[in-house]
């Protein structure tokens, strides 16, 4: 009987070593620095995109505007660490782009959104509009 526990006991030991000494190693990445390294990734290839028609161009940016409303809706966190990634590639390049930068009307408009503090887009605030109109009543007395 004590054959048969000791038989039972290495080869649970065997298993266990054999399953858990043999795993790879994990980068142990952090997902949102992941999507801060795709962001500038993004952003460099966007800054280098000259595109010869203007549809390519702006399917394009289309897309990139899909990609990043969809990250959003799947994993906010992860959304907010590519816009932040993004926000800074977008700032960095701005200090150095000058007139040998020759971007199209699609990147500026699609940058400009990165390069303020407020990404939200502008909103008037709420205006009530009540319209009250009064009418004196009018008392016509028709006497025979």
């Amino acid at each position: 009987m004590r054959c048969f526990y000791r038989i039972v006991f290495i080869t649970i030991g065997f298993i266990n070593f054999s399953a858990f000494g043999q795993e790879p190693e994990k980068e142990n990445e952090d997902p949102l620095s992941y999507y801060e390294k795709r962001a500038r990734e993004d952003a460099e290839y966007e800054q280098s995109l000259a595109s010869q028609h203007v549809e390519d161009e702006e399917l394009f940016w289309k897309d990139q505007k899909a990609y990043e409303k969809n990250l959003k809706k799947r994993d906010k966190k992860a959304y907010k660490a590519y816009m932040k990634g993004k926000e800074a590639a977008y700032k960095e390049h701005q200090d150095s782009c000058d007139s040998s930068c020759h971007h199209s009307h699609y990147y500026h408009h699609y940058t400009s959104f990165y390069y303020y503090e407020e990404r939200r887009p502008y909103r008037s605030p709420y205006r009530n509009a009540n319209i009250r109109l009064r009418m004196s009543s009018l008392n016509v007395g028709v006497g025979f």
